[in-house]
């Protein structure tokens, strides 16, 4: 018997000593005996500690002979995702191999022969526009290459993707397609299996069931898929003759894991396309400013889309200035004059307001008392829907007080505006309109989404009222008026990427608009009509909002011009956080001066929601100019802080490229 290192997903490094009665390779699929039970892992290397005497070692209860390696390319991945983001590789594995195979305790049955996918389709491709045409020329098809394809919202950014998956499907070869959200999966997926009937389509993200996830990542690892479609957890998923990768609205920040390993699968997928030599297309109408900052540099080349192929206009946007004219209950007159209007040629409108609930706070016109989560340092949301109080960071519920808790006054008020209340507005207002309300209150699960979806697209409906989620990727053909409330709330954010971020989301709602048939028209209300990013939002220009703002980036020293590492702590109570992050911070200046590194430690704040499920929180900026210094310096430290002493009920992380601070 011969001993090897396997690879757990367990919370830490993750590699234990095993006895292998048969001879095995690296990438090989084992059950091991662990602790009372049993895990599933991968045979990580061949070479063992020779120290630890053999009767301590346990053997292997099974290799799993029916499934192959995983290849050499993907195990790179988790060690680079482990070795960038500075996480435990044990929990990298763990993002790979889903739980319900994880939990089986015998081999997946061998899958019957299959003949292969097709690239046939049923009936005419569409025609494709000069600038459809042009893009698909300039993606190579062999060779690591980043394409940004920049296309106005509607331009068919979709169709080059599935012409590029053609041809990639011809040559043998697997594609890779990754979409930010699970609500856009079902619409994708079915356009995919449309064009391609006979491929083999595998679907992943979260919502998947357990068992069906299982199965497509086994699928994968047979190489028994042509398409593997799905959200950031897709990025991990196995290949054997990978050819082309597609990152869908590459901007948005879903692709970035918040919990657990905090890594963003956008990065990771240009970093798989390298390693596997393939070129991968980065989509987006509003691209980040990370990649459009490295097509300026020359790293990515860009590919523009300014034209639908429907040849129909983008919608003129409208800015209504709510100093100059007032907005009753968050609606104005002239937004409320036009979707009188819409309604009565028999189109669709959608009210955006990214608040769900009814009302931000209850507030004492007494004594100014408002509601506040015990639990967290913000304010509970007031919901018609069950007559409670909400925090939408915790998950704490409870019944307004009939009476002040401070003052006993009886002058209790729900303040500001939610969807549920913006709803009950254009209610009164359009009583014969079928109202929908879209936001995650009204929309729980993946099967209620797609029936919504459906109703919607059917003209159930005439009135939308709306989060984000109905802010990109939908298409909805008789939608012809958008009306925004609440536009402004990204320009009071401290925030480094509040502006980047609004001017993204309004432009990518604002694209709902005018997609079929009849011109599309979009109402902003703001306070701030005359802000450059509104001229900009209303010249359809993201250009010029781009070059400015990395004008403001450059010149301010923030990223995408600097590089940065956030180290956060949380306590029962704030003190033992700040305390940690002040031994943190010396501990870092002493490290950057003795290695002469150019890096930049900031002082411990707390952080902005401070108080967040009975945990008090704070954290630690560090940034440098360049990446290679600042990541060497930034293992050096990770293991200085785990020699720092604290109190057990801190906790602490350091988050790589953190998409907030």
């Amino acid at each position: 018997m011969r001993r090897v290192q396997v690879l757990l997903p367990f919370p830490g490094e993750g590699l234990f000593d095993y006895r292998v009665p048969e001879a095995v390779v690296p990438g090989q699929i084992v059950r091991v005996p662990f602790g009372r039970g049993a895990k599933l892992g991968i045979v990580w290397s061949l070479e063992a500690d020779p120290s630890v005497p053999d009767e301590r070692i346990k053997a292997v209860e099974a290799v799993w002979q029916g499934l192959p390696p995983l290849a050499a390319a993907d195990r790179e991945l988790l060690e680079f995702t482990a070795h960038y983001y500075l996480a435990p590789l044990g929990e990298v594995v763990a993002a790979m191999l889903p739980p319900a195979l994880r939990r089986r305790k015998r081999e997946p049955r061998t899958a019957k022969p299959d003949a292969g996918g097709s690239t046939m389709t049923v009936g005419l491709l569409p025609e494709l526009t000069p600038g459809q045409r042009a893009a698909l020329e300039a993606v190579p098809r062999e060779g690591f290459s980043v394409t940004l394809l920049h296309g106005i919202t509607g331009s068919g950014k979709t169709e080059v993707y599935l012409r590029l998956i053609a041809d990639c499907l011809a040559r043998g070869r697997q594609a890779l397609l990754l979409v930010p959200e699970i609500g856009l999966t079902p619409q994708l997926t079915e356009r995919v299996r449309a064009r391609f009937s006979s491929a083999r389509i595998v679907c992943l993200h979260s919502d998947a069931p357990a068992s069906e996830r299982s199965a497509a990542f086994v699928a994968a690892l047979r190489g028994e898929v042509d398409i593997v479609l799905g959200t950031r957890l897709a990025v991990f998923a196995p290949f054997v003759r990978l050819g082309l990768v597609v990152v869908d609205e590459e901007h948005d920040p879903s692709y970035k894991q918040f919990e657990g390993v905090p890594y963003s699968a956008r990065d990771l997928a240009v970093w798989r396309a390298r390693r596997w030599n393939v070129p991968i297309v980065l989509g987006s109408a509003t691209p980040s400013l990370e990649s459009w900052a490295a097509c300026e540099a020359g790293r990515y080349r860009r590919v523009a889309l300014s034209a639908r192929p429907s040849g129909q206009p983008l919608p003129t946007i409208e800015l209504i200035d709510t100093t100059q004219t007032s907005a009753e209950e968050g609606v104005s007159e002239p937004l409320a004059r036009a979707i009188e209007e819409t309604l009565g040629r028999g189109e669709q409108a959608l009210v955006f307001l990214n608040r769900r609930g009814y009302a931000p706070v209850v507030r004492c016109g007494h004594c100014g008392w408002v509601s506040r989560c015990p639990n967290c340092s913000v304010n509970l949301v007031f919901h018609r829907d069950d007559g409670r109080m909400h925090c939408h960071h915790c998950g704490h519920r409870e019944t307004p007080p009939r009476a002040c808790p401070e003052c006993g006054a009886l002058d209790l008020r729900p303040i500001g505006r939610g969807t549920q209340r913006l709803e009950e507005r254009l209610q009164a207002l359009f009583p014969q309109a079928r109202i929908a309300r879209i936001d995650r209150d009204a929309v729980k699960t993946l099967p209620q989404w797609e029936t919504l979806l459906e109703e919607v697209r059917a003209g159930q409906y005439d009135l939308l009222v709306g989060t984000q989620m109905m802010a990109k990727g939908h298409d909805f053909p008789s939608l012809t008026l958008v009306g925004v409330i609440g536009a402004d709330a990204g320009l009071y954010a401290a925030e480094v990427r509040a502006t980047e971020r609004m001017f993204q989301q309004l432009m990518q709602v604002a694209g709902r608009a005018g997609r079929a048939g009849a011109p599309g028209r979009v109402l902003i209300q703001t306070e701030f009509s005359q802000h450059p990013l509104f001229r900009e939002l209303a010249a359809h220009d993201y250009a010029a909002f781009a070059g400015r703002t990395l004008a403001e980036r450059r010149a301010l020293r923030l990223p995408p011009f600097a590089f940065q590492a956030l180290l956060r702590a949380d306590d029962e109570a704030l003190e033992p956080a700040l305390a940690f992050l002040e031994e943190a911070r010396s501990a870092a200046r002493s490290l950057a001066a003795s290695e002469a590194w150019p890096i930049r430690v900031f002082d411990p704040v707390p952080m902005r929601l401070v108080r967040l499920a009975r945990r008090e929180r704070a954290q630690l900026l560090v940034e440098g100019d360049h990446r290679p210094a600042l990541h060497a310096f930034l293992e050096r430290w990770a293991g200085a802080l785990r020699e720092l002493p604290h109190p057990r009920s801190l906790r602490w992380r350091l988050e790589v490229d953190p998409l907030e601070t």
